[in-house]
C-alpha cells in the first residue's frame, strides 16, 4: 500500500512511516517515543554490538573504556528501570578489561581481561584473554582460555589474545578472534606461519592446564582451538584468505543444510581474500564446526613453535559470497561490523554497497547462492547491528538516527530523530533487547564542560513488536 505522499508502507505492520526505497528522506514513526539516557556518570560506558543485555532484560552490561586505549578498569551493569549500577569486575595492577557480553541463558558475562603491564609485557592483540564473571558472584573470575606462551605448547591452550567473546545461543560456547604472540614475535622473512587474525572457540571441554615454564602462562576451564585456516599468502582469485575475523554465530540451532539435514554449530566470518587483480577485499564466509573436537593427523591443535594452530577434525571452511565482478566489491571496512545471522539461520546478515556507493544491507544463505540485497535507501546504514528475536527486523543507526529495517520488506523507518552530528547515536552498537521491544545505544553527552559516553535505551513501537494481519 501507499500513503497520501505516494511512498511505500508496510502493510504488514500498518507503519506510520515512509520508505527510503524511493529515494524520499527517512520519516520518524509516528508512534515512537522519546529515547532515555540510561547512565550518568561522569565516566565513558561503552557497550558491546552483540548480547549486551541480561537474559530477563533487566541490565545492560558495558565496560568504561575512553578514547585513550584499552584503559577500563571496571566491568558493570545498570538496571535499566531503577538506575541501579553494579560493579561485576574491578581489574588490578594497571591492566584493563573491556567488550563484555551475556550468555544467552544466566546471569554471566565474559569480556577480555589485557594484562598487569611490566616492562617487557604490556596490553596488546595478542596479549589478552577472556574471562567469565557470574553477576550472582561479582568480582570472581573463571579464566575463560588456557595461555601458554612457551613450548611445548599444550591441546586446548592458545598462545595469544582472544577477543569478542560471544557465548553461543545455548550458552554452551563461547567464540572469539585471535592473535598469535608466538607468532608475532619471530623474525620476518622466515618460512613460518604469519601471525594471522583467526577465528576461534571455547568448549566445555576443560580444564585446562598448562606448565610455567613462562611467567603469562595460565590455565583455562574451557578448551581453545582455532577453527579458521588462513595461509600467508593467498592465491589471487582463490578462496584463500589471509584473515579472518567479525564472526557471529548462525541461527538459534544452526541451520539446516541444503540435502535437509542440519548443522548444529556454525560461524559466519569475514574472509580476506586476494582479488585476481591482487587487491584484498573482504567476502562472507562460514565455517561449519564439528560436535566434538578432535585434531587431524599431523596438524596439532595448539600448533608448534613456527606453525599457527590448526582447525579441528571436521571443520569445514566455506566462501559464500563472490563479489569481484561489482562495481563495488566486497563487504565494507567501514562501518565496522560484525556478521549476524537471523534466528532461525536462513539468512547471514552483512554490509555492502550497492552501485551507487551506498551501503546496505544484504543476506546470504549459510548454503551460498546469489546475495539478497535488503535496503535500497539513499542513505548508508551506519553502525554495527542486530537482528531482533522474531528475525522481522534489524536494528542500527542510520542518517544521525536509531532506525530499524524490516527485512522481509527491505523498508527502514527512524526510531529517534536526526540528531547533530557531534549527538548522534555512535555506529558500535545498536542491540535489540531479547524480547525485542527495546533497542540500547551509545551516544557522546556533554556533561559539565566534558563529553561522555552514554548509555541510551529506545522503545519500539507495538505497531513493530506484534504482527498484524494485512
Amino acid at each position: 500500500m501507499k500513503d497520501s505522499l505516494g511512498h511505500f508502507v508496510s502493510s504488514s505492520r500498518r507503519l506510520a512511516a515512509v520508505s527510503l526505497a524511493v529515494g524520499e528522506a527517512l520519516t520518524l514513526i509516528g508512534h515512537a517515543t522519546a529515547p532515555r539516557q540510561v547512565t550518568h556518570a561522569t565516566h565513558d560506558h561503552v557497550l558491546t554490538n552483540i548480547n549486551a543485555w541480561s537474559p530477563d532484560g533487566r541490565w545492560l552490561v558495558y565496560d568504561l573504556r575512553g578514547e585513550a586505549g584499552f584503559n577500563g578498569r571496571r566491568i558493570e551493569q545498570i538496571n535499566v528501570e531503577t538506575g541501579e549500577v553494579q560493579c561485576l569486575h574491578e581489574t588490578s595492577g594497571g591492566a584493563g578489561c573491556g567488550v563484555a557480553t551475556y550468555h544467552p541463558r544466566a546471569p554471566k558475562t565474559v569480556f577480555i581481561l589485557g594484562p598487569e603491564p611490566s616492562a617487557d609485557w604490556t596490553y596488546g592483540f595478542s596479549r589478552r584473554r577472556g574471562v567469565i564473571v557470574d553477576a550472582r558472584h561479582p568480582g570472581a573470575v573463571q579464566s575463560l582460555d588456557a595461555m601458554h606462551y612457551a613450548p611445548p605448547f599444550a591441546p586446548g591452550a592458545l598462545r595469544g589474545g582472544s577477543h569478542v567473546h560471544v557465548f553461543s545461543p545455548d550458552g554452551q560456547w563461547v567464540s572469539f578472534t585471535y592473535d598469535d604472540e608466538v607468532l608475532a614475535r619471530l623474525p620476518a622473512g622466515g618460512m613460518q606461519d604469519a601471525n594471522q587474525r583467526n577465528v576461534g572457540i571455547a568448549v566445555p571441554a576443560g580444564p585446562v592446564r598448562v606448565n610455567r615454564n613462562h611467567p603469562r602462562n595460565n590455565d583455562g576451564d574451557y578448551f581453545s582451538v582455532l577453527v579458521t585456516r588462513t595461509v600467508n599468502h593467498p592465491q589471487p582469485g582463490s578462496d584463500e584468505i589471509n584473515r579472518a575475523c567479525e564472526e557471529g554465530w548462525v541461527g538459534t540451532d544452526g541451520y539446516v543444510r541444503a540435502d535437509g539435514t542440519r548443522q548444529q554449530r556454525a560461524l559466519a566470518f569475514q574472509g580476506t581474500v586476494i582479488a585476481p587483480d591482487g587487491s584484498e577485499r573482504a567476502e562472507v564466509f562460514i565455517v561449519d564446526l564439528p560436535e566434538a573436537i578432535a585434531a587431524n593427523p599431523g596438524t596439532p591443535l595448539e600448533g608448534t613453535e613456527c606453525t599457527r594452530p590448526a582447525p579441528p577434525a571436521g571443520a569445514r571452511q566455506r566462501r559464500l559470497t563472490f563479489t569481484t565482478a561489482r562495481r563495488h566489491p566486497g563487504i565494507v571496512a567501514s562501518p565496522r561490523h560484525w556478521l549476524r545471522a537471523s534466528p532461525d539461520g536462513t539468512q547471514i546478515a552483512f554490509l555492502m554497497k550497492d552501485d551507487e556507493g551506498v551501503v546496505q544491507f544484504w543476506t546470504v544463505s549459510p548454503n551460498g547462492g546469489a546475495p539478497r540485497q535488503i535496503t535500497r535507501n539513499v542513505t548508508g546504514i551506519s553502525s554495527a547491528f542486530t537482528w531482533s528475536s522474531d528475525g522481522l527486523w534489524i536494528a542500527h543507526t542510520m542518517d544521525r538516527s536509531v532506525c530499524v529495517t524490516e527485512v522481509a520488506s527491505g523498508h527502514s523507518v527512524r526510531l529517534t530523530a536526526p540528531a547533530d552530528e557531534s549527538l548522534a547515536p555512535l555506529p558500535h552498537a545498536c542491540v535489540f533487547s531479547p524480547d525485542g521491544t527495546r533497542i540500547a545505544y551509545m551516544q557522546q553527552v556533554e556533561t559539565r564542560g566534558a563529553s561522555f559516553t552514554q548509555l541510551f535505551v529506545v522503545v519500539v513501537p507495538g505497531e513493530l513488536q506484534t504482527p498484524v494481519a494485512p
